[in-house]
């Protein structure tokens, strides 16, 4: 617990004291909302540093910002956020992989993008993924079409892809056609740093890397 205090409290300090206060107190609201999950072992500490600048860039935007929000369906979102009637799900990817997916890493982490797209996002006006710039975020394609052209052959390959590592409950089809990806957020804590990325672009130039896309054959 020390030095997960410790290390948010860093962190805190990278981001400056040239920050208005109350940007800053509702960020200590945000860090000792951490420190209570992480005393219930709930959180780590690599995962919750994310959260905080990630809580701390939504913050600057307007955003009142919730972590650790339960959505139901047994989901909870890492980032909750809401400003006027528009609300703001994130949710934080480290690139950690389970050691029982040791020998399908690739495969495992496309079906948890898509599935994290198709079961969090339709509970806000808007959706992104976090993720450090070290990490690459598997987004298939089909993410980023209107849902009327989506094809059923697309969706299948998504529900297959999904259906393979989550059963309780399974993926919908519906689920699939209506999710969205607004944007994403690439989180850089070493310089304590935020980018919001465009998700168009953000596949674009994995589609254009062709090791990328060798991996990631969208």
């Amino acid at each position: 617990m020390e030095r997960f205090n410790e290390d948010l409290s860093t962190l805190i300090e990278r981001i400056g004291s040239s920050e208005p206060q109350f940007v800053l107190d509702k960020l200590e609201k945000v860090r000792l909302r951490l420190v209570e999950l992480k005393q219930r072992n709930i959180v780590k500490i690599n995962h919750s540093a994310m959260e905080l600048l990630v809580a701390y860039s939504l913050i600057r935007e307007g955003y009142e910002v919730v972590v650790e929000k339960p959505l139901g369906d047994n989901l909870i979102c890492d980032l909750y956020g809401t400003k006027g009637e528009g609300s703001l799900i994130v949710e934080v990817e480290t690139g950690y992989t389970p050691p029982n997916h040791a020998l399908d890493p690739l495969t495992y982490n496309r079906s948890r993008t898509a599935s994290k797209i198709s079961r969090y996002s339709s509970f806000a006006n808007r959706f992104a993924l976090g993720t450090p710039p070290i990490n690459i975020l598997p987004v298939d394609p089909i993410f980023l079409k209107p849902p009327e052209l989506r094809t059923p052959a697309e969706m299948y390959h998504i529900k297959k892809l999904c259906d393979n590592y989550y059963s309780q409950p399974r993926v919908s089809f519906d689920e699939i056609q209506n999710a969205h990806l607004h944007s994403v957020y690439l989180i850089d804590v070493d310089n304590a740093k935020v980018e919001q990325v465009d998700p168009e672009a953000y596949v674009d130039f994995l589609s254009r890397t062709p090791y990328l896309h060798a991996m990631f054959p969208f």
